[in-house]
């Protein structure tokens, strides 16, 4: 299961809320049977990949698979598992799946199965390297920790069939013993040094207790009343049983897993390092290096990184100093916050829907609803996320809003442009009719998934300008966007001071007062979520500059015969792969476009603004 979360710092600095995506499973069907034999032979060895890495645990099966028995998949022992040191098998598995896609010969595949062949090499050649750093690993934080994730995993674990009811509940009676592995692990962390500051633990601790606040009215308790009632089979008898069985356990088990896992983390206060980045502990770099590898999908050298995010932030500002002089007033209009009219989500992703249609592919019709994160949870949970159907169903497609984070209506159009068209919503469903390997739904790049959101975000600014009544609204949503990606790049440089060079807080002050970040409160919470957070920034900027990247080789290759909807129509099919593989096939596909003549269509199968940076 792979989830990806993402959560502003500071809503006062960027325009539009960093969203954030639960990504555990999201594509329909399987490759053609057809083919080669060795394109057969790679199918068949991709399937039983799938369905060794699906089964693993019961959450990663049920979010990818509505109906495993259909294929003939077992159900695992459904509970959370434990969190244990890696070991000899893991390592040996790592090395034994790469002999093997190493026996397949590129040369006999289709362009599809050569894309997931390259994808799945360089995914567990980098897992080889995960054993090294097993202490540094993190599994609680205030932004992006299982203590955070799971009351939403299991508030949103649907019911199928009856069978996924009695999973849910057995899932429920196994928080004890994960948690209690998650503090055995946090106590190892202790010990060899890497335990957490008493400033995230004291966020964390937060965090948990709102959760537990009220137990008797706990949203859990109303969410899974609903479920069973939408069921449709369920007796009247039969729903007031479970919902007692379900709160006895919740009151019983869940709640008090919650508050020993307080009480353990509390017990290790002072214990911990101080806020600091990876550079400071042993193994650090690398391990920063082995997650923008990992997470980001990127092998470029630090110091090129360096170099592109500055590059960026140069060109933009530049941008923006050209607006504000030959229109002054766009700044009086963004400190004046000139808004869109009020209007629902649901009529924002109707309209974000239609608006696409010139730039990007056409979209099966496709459902979708929207929902509001339970009040107990807002000022712990994101501002938004994307939570993706099972792989065998294609629904349903949820977005869910957090009323605390939305401080406009035009940053709320921004985030349902990233989180439903043309951002995560869109590419899940356009990736899901090209008929991926399943292992596709599993191993991804979050680094495409959340640069692709991000990198769409400018159009949605372009789209949300029709809606605005000014005649300079087309500048002003742009230098709004501009905004928000220079912010994104200076926090992203930050990341890397911070995580790669060893910058404390005092540095990372004196970087942002330069670019006019002069509130030291600002600074110190943007310090404190970077350093929790290591490459999480890296994700959103530098995949939305490698996507930027391709677009300008494309323009450049092409000239006059450049389509954008031909541009985003490669990008989507190929589908979310690390960096290097994506620029590969974007690389030979753009080779065959320029051969195939003109156009060719190549086809493989926050607050209110606030510019502080400017003034």
């Amino acid at each position: 299961m792979h989830i990806s979360f993402r959560k502003n710092p500071s809503r006062i600095l960027i325009i539009c809320a960093l969203c954030v995506v639960f990504l555990i499973g999201s594509v329909l069907g399987h490759l053609n049977a057809g083919g080669s034999s060795a394109d057969r032979s790679f199918q068949t060895y991709t399937d039983r990949l799938f369905r060794e890495e699906v089964s693993g645990n019961m959450l990663n099966l049920h979010y990818s698979i509505a109906y495993p028995e259909k294929q003939q998949i077992t159900r695992p022992a459904p509970t959370l598992g434990t969190v244990s040191a890696p070991d000899d098998n893991s390592i040996s598995r790592y090395r034994e799946i790469m002999k093997k896609l190493q026996t397949f010969d590129p040369a006999g595949l289709s362009e599809t199965n050569k894309i997931t062949l390259d994808m799945l090499l360089l995914y567990y050649k980098t897992q080889q390297r995960s054993t090294d750093f097993y202490l540094l690993e993190e599994y609680l934080s205030p932004s992006l920790g299982m203590q955070a994730q799971l009351p939403v995993l299991l508030a949103e674990y649907a019911f199928y069939q009856e069978q996924d009811i009695a999973d849910y509940l057995n899932l429920l009676t196994s928080v004890p013993a994960y948690f209690d592995s998650i503090l055995d692990f946090e106590r190892q962390k202790a010990d060899a040094g890497y335990f957490m500051s008493d400033a995230t633990l004291k966020r964390i601790v937060s965090q948990c207790q709102a959760f537990i606040k009220e137990p008797d009215s706990n949203y859990m308790l109303e969410v899974f009343a609903a479920k069973l009632k939408a069921f449709g089979t369920i007796s009247e008898s039969e729903q007031k049983t479970l919902n007692s069985r379900h709160k006895e356990i919740l009151l019983n088990t869940v709640i008090p897993a919650y508050q020993k896992l307080i009480q353990g983390l509390l017990s290790l206060q002072g214990s911990g390092r101080p806020s600091q980045g990876l550079a400071h502990m042993q193994k650090g770099k690398e391990y920063y290096l082995y997650l923008l590898r990992s997470q980001v999908g990127s092998w470029t050298a630090v110091k090129d990184m360096q170099n592109r995010l500055t590059e960026q932030i140069s060109t933009d500002m530049k941008l923006v100093q050209q607006m504000l002089k030959e229109q002054p007033s766009l700044l009086r209009k963004m400190k004046s916050s000139l808004d869109l009219p009020e209007c629902k989500p649901a009529q924002m992703l109707g309209a974000l829907r239609d608006r696409i249609a010139d730039d990007f592919p056409e979209l099966p019709e496709t459902e979708f609803e929207t929902r509001y994160v339970h009040k107990s949870m807002e000022n712990y949970l994101s501002p938004a996320f994307y939570l993706t159907p099972p792989l065998d169903t294609g629904s349903p497609n949820v977005i869910y809003l957090n009323p605390a984070d939305q401080t406009s209506n035009l940053e709320l159009f921004a985030t349902l442009s990233h989180e439903g068209f043309p951002g995560h919503l869109y590419q899940t469903i356009y990736f899901q009719k090209t008929a991926p390997a399943d292992i596709r739904t599993l191993i991804t790049s979050s680094g495409y998934i959340e640069g692709w959101a991000t990198y769409t975000e400018s159009y949605g600014y372009q789209y949300a300008a029709r809606d605005l009544d000014d005649p300079a609204a087309t500048d002003y949503t742009r230098l709004v966007a501009l905004n928000r990606r220079i912010n994104l790049c200076i926090y992203s440089l930050l990341d890397i001071g911070i995580h790669y060079y060893g910058w404390g807080e005092t540095q990372a002050t004196r970087f942002l007062q330069f670019f006019g970040i002069t509130d030291v409160h600002v600074a110190s919470d943007i310090f404190q979520y970077i350093v929790e957070t290591p490459a999480n920034y890296q994700k959103y900027c530098w995949g939305c500059l490698n996507f930027l990247d391709l677009k300008k080789e494309w323009e450049d290759t092409l000239d006059d015969d450049f389509d954008l909807k031909t541009f985003h129509r490669n990008l989507l099919e190929i589908g979310p792969v690390q960096f290097p593989v994506l620029r590969k096939y974007m690389h030979e596909r753009l080779q065959k476009a320029t051969k195939g003549g003109a156009g060719a269509n190549v086809i493989g199968l926050s607050a209110p603004p606030v510019l502080s940076c400017f003034l």
